[in-house]
């Protein structure tokens, strides 16, 4: 248990707790904490699950997921330029378990995958539980949150197995530019490395376009990593998935899938088959306006941070040097919950989600403005 012991909670989820006891307080609380969208999942969506129910399609499935969402999934990827046949692809609960499934069937005990910080929280308890070492490059706030192929380079041993890139990012909403992208492949291709491409915030992106690792990346390397929680608003359905052209890590993906949770809930997945088909364009772009207003009162209040490109986060430095205790006391003086950029290895930040309406947001930004007035800059 010594290696369970060692792992730290979830402070996203743990604050994320904290706010809504409050709440149930009858405290007014305004929780900018979440990486989780607002809207209810669209109706036809729902509409597929009442089917599912009627049709009492409530047993267990293959443990890699019915036929006919993956025959899906890899129609929605063709759309993207992405191709993969439904053999080649594993329904999850969630991205989580994709991500986790996949590390655990690339890494060994010793070996090393590479990270980049600031990082979501689960990646390193997910490498601790395999029991190999988690490698930290560090991006800087002056390069927008991006790694150098030196930074990288510099990171490379011969234990070096997999490197894991995350983008859109969480926390930072750093988008990764093509040129960062092939650099990084040609990396990989060179020195034999697998390559895990988280890319639940895909369709997220409000400046320019998304550009997808797939095609860069040698395809018995890449393992690539989706979902509908975040594009859909399906959260709570736990819907992701892995795909790969690596026969040997697609079996172990998929054993391993078999005698963990066997298959996803089978209404979620008959579900999932309509998100495919199911426009999300005015969800996106309710997104778009809530960064860019998220953005100017920012500026307004004088935070500093880096512009956010994708996903549904703002990443700023905090006002003072500790951030927990920042966020503490905002939580504690004017009851917004933030999370501290510490939990994403990132000590002097804090990260703020957008995935708000405009009306919730405004009075967030409100309160943290006459928190700066009372508390830091008086």
């Amino acid at each position: 248990m010594d290696i369970i012991d060692s792992i730290p909670t979830s402070k996203t989820l743990e604050i994320n707790a904290i706010a809504k006891k409050l709440k149930s307080q009858g405290k007014d609380i305004i929780n900018l904490t979440t990486g989780e969208p607002d809207f209810p999942t669209p109706e036809p969506i729902k509409e597929k699950a009442k089917e599912a129910l009627k049709n009492n399609f409530t047993k267990y499935t293959d443990s890699k997921g019915i036929y006919e969402l993956r025959e899906a999934i890899s129609t929605m990827l063709k759309g993207k330029g992405i191709y993969f046949s439904n053999d080649e692809i594993v329904v999850t609960n969630g991205g989580k378990q994709a991500i986790f499934n996949s590390i655990m069937s690339i890494l060994d005990k010793g070996d090393e995958i590479i990270l980049f910080s600031p990082l979501w929280v689960s990646y390193i308890p997910m490498v601790m539980l395999v029991g190999a070492e988690p490698v930290i490059v560090e991006t800087k706030f002056e390069n927008d949150f991006l790694p150098t192929k030196e930074d990288i380079i510099s990171k490379l041993t011969d234990k070096t197995k997999v490197i894991l890139i995350n983008s859109p990012n969480n926390p930072t909403g750093s988008v990764y530019s093509k040129e960062i992208l092939e650099e990084i492949a040609e990396i990989a291709n060179k020195n034999n490395i697998f390559v895990i491409a988280d890319e639940v915030y895909d369709s997220l992106v409000y400046d320019g376009s998304f550009t997808s690792l797939y095609g860069m990346v040698n395809e018995d390397l890449l393992i690539y990593v989706n979902a509908f929680s975040k594009a859909y608003s399906m959260t709570g359905w736990r819907i992701g998935f892995v795909a790969t052209k690596n026969e040997v890590v697609y079996r172990r993906i998929a054993k391993l899938q078999s005698h963990t949770t066997s298959s996803t809930n089978s209404i979620s997945q008959y579900a999932a088959i309509e998100a495919t088909v199911t426009d999300n364009s005015k969800m996106v772009e309710e997104f778009r306006k809530r960064r860019n207003f998220a953005v100017e009162k920012a500026k307004e209040i004088g935070l500093d941070f880096v512009n956010p490109k994708g996903a549904f986060y703002l990443f700023f430095k905090s006002p003072v040097e500790d951030d927990e205790a920042f966020c503490k006391e905002l939580l504690e003086k004017k009851l917004v919950a933030l999370v501290p950029g510490s939990a994403f290895n990132a000590n002097g930040f804090v990260r703020l989600s957008f995935a708000n309406s405009i009306e919730i947001l405004s009075e967030g930004f409100k309160r943290i403005g006459e928190f700066l007035k009372e508390n830091i800059n008086p």
